[in-house]
């Protein structure tokens, strides 16, 4: 900030406080940066010294309370330390560091990203990280098929409109093959973004023949939401069968009273096509005829090998009917729900299930005033015909650009570093944010503390259940996604049997493939 805002939020005399801030200059507790051209005038940042001492001084409050409320450390009954004692021994991510140097970019840092949660509230902490990279950010967001095309259609141009994109994962391989996206490792060290700190599947997910294209900025798998308290009272165990799915749908499904079973992606194309991708593979079936590994399918070699598609198979059929039976228990729009929707009705107490993004969480995790918040549990996917449970994972990475202007490029990978750091990741999720790529953030006591979804995701990643082979980011993965919500929701309506929709989806993903 300014000398004079600091100055008037100390509250005491001009003169006192005037001083006390050019001794914090002269100590290095205050770093002063240049405002304008001129350098006459300077913004405020706290220095390295003093958010170190600042831990420190935290770090003894901590031991201080830790004696007076358990007595000294290691005696008896200290584990059940009262604010997190599991987790006393985690590391605490420190605030935001503003670069020594501003970030020099003729009108400012531009960046494309989805309209989710997640980048919703990098745009509402604008203003903090303009101060933390010292340039203006502009931020346009779209949504899902609206950004493709966008990015697309910006690659078209001689100079990028853009410094950064978001790229959902699916992405990559098309993206990659059309020249769209820089490797990363022609920009920037890949060292310096410590990639054994994020989640396996999501940074193996921005690869393609071996070389990162996007650092994750939100890993989200997607997951089944439950009401932990309506389970409870039922009697009902948490299911983790697609049959155990189905008698907890019919048990709770009761139209007349306005209650339904499940709500999940159901309109036609690109949502039911994502839903159909996840359910083979839940019946242990990727869309690839893609070689069989220890926790689950390889899809770490899609751009030297030539795969066949597999959809009109026997757990295929399955996943079909499985979908088929689901719709007997949604609510009587589900035909045309999607991403957000489908969590609706669920945050409003409407259904006791969904399956969702955990980037969705935040619509009913942090409102009060929904039936569903503090009451969610959170679930790998349930799976059929004997199939191991896991999470499909989704989400964004940022990009650079094929096509920045040269004179940008550093500036924007120094951006990109910044966007994705611990720092930044735990700045989202004490601002309202419910998605985490990093091992690091969620093991910070805050971050842990504010929500069980990291806790949960967490776990799953180390038990392997996170996996990116789902949704394989071939190029070809965009169009077989539509071909098969396009096939499968004629069947949703009962225009075609469910054989006919999976033959007709696999051959017109055969020729996509051929073509």
């Amino acid at each position: 900030m300014t000398p004079t805002s600091l100055i008037g939020a100390s509250g005491v005399p001009y003169a006192t406080a005037n001083r006390r801030l050019n001794e914090m200059v002269e100590r290095g507790l205050v770093d002063q940066r240049p405002r304008t051209q001129s350098g006459k005038t300077y913004s405020m940042h706290p220095s390295d010294k003093l958010l170190k001492s600042w831990m420190q001084f935290s770090e003894r409050a901590k031991r201080l309370a830790s004696q007076s409320f358990v007595g000294a450390e290691g005696e008896e009954g200290a584990a059940d330390y009262y604010f997190g004692g599991s987790y006393m021994a985690a590391k605490s991510i420190p605030p935001m560091k503003i670069l020594p140097e501003p970030l020099k970019l003729n009108g400012g840092l531009r960046v494309l990203v989805h309209g989710d949660p997640t980048f919703m509230v990098m745009e509402s902490l604008k203003r903090q990280f303009e101060q933390v990279v010292g340039t203006p950010i502009h931020q346009r967001a779209f949504s899902i098929d609206r950004l493709r095309e966008e990015i697309l259609r910006n690659a078209d141009r001689k100079a990028s409109m853009y410094d950064i994109v978001a790229v959902d994962l699916p992405w990559i391989g098309e993206l990659v093959e059309k020249g769209v996206l820089l490797p990363l490792d022609s920009v920037l060290d890949p060292a310096r973004l410590d990639p054994a700190d994020f989640h396996t599947a999501g940074w193996s997910a921005t690869h393609w023949d071996g070389r990162a294209y996007g650092v994750p900025a939100q890993t989200t798998p997607e997951l089944l939401f439950y009401r932990k308290d309506l389970f409870a009272d039922a009697g009902i165990e948490p299911p983790v069968t697609t049959d155990e799915v189905l008698r907890a749908a019919a048990y709770f499904h009761n139209p007349t009273q306005g209650r339904y079973g499940i709500a999940w992606n159901a309109a036609k194309g690109t949502a039911l096509g994502h839903t159909f991708l996840m359910t083979l593979a839940d019946f242990g079936q990727p869309i690839l005829d893609l070689p069989e590994i220890a926790g689950g399918y390889d899809a770490s070699k899609l751009a030297s090998e030539d795969y066949k598609i597999s959809i009109n198979t026997e757990r295929g059929l399955a996943a079909a009917h499985y979908l088929l039976e689901l719709l007997k228990y949604s609510p009587p729009n589900i035909l045309s729900m999607s991403w957000f929707e489908r969590v609706r009705p669920y945050a409003s107490g409407e259904i006791p299930m969904a399956y969702g993004y955990t980037l969705l969480a935040p619509y009913f995790e942090q409102d009060s005033t929904s039936p569903a918040s503090g009451q969610t549990g959170y679930l790998p996917h349930p799976s059929g015909m004997g199939a191991q449970q896991i999470a499909p994972v989704g989400g964004y990475a940022l990009a650079i650009p094929t096509n920045i202007a040269p004179d940008r490029l550093h500036a924007a990978t120094e951006a990109l570093i910044v966007f994705t750091s611990p720092e930044a990741q735990k700045l989202y999720i004490q601002n309202g944010s419910l998605t985490n790529p990093r091992y690091s953030v969620a093991s910070d006591p805050e971050v842990r503390r504010s929500s069980i979804v990291f806790e949960a995701v967490d776990g799953m990643s180390w038990r392997d259940e996170l996996q990116f082979w789902p949704r394989p980011p071939i190029p070809q993965i965009t169009d077989i996604i539509r071909v098969c919500g396009e096939e499968l929701h004629d069947m949703l309506r009962g225009v075609q049997p469910a054989e006919m929709a999976l033959q007709r989806a696999q051959e017109r993903a055969e020729q996509i493939m051929q073509t």
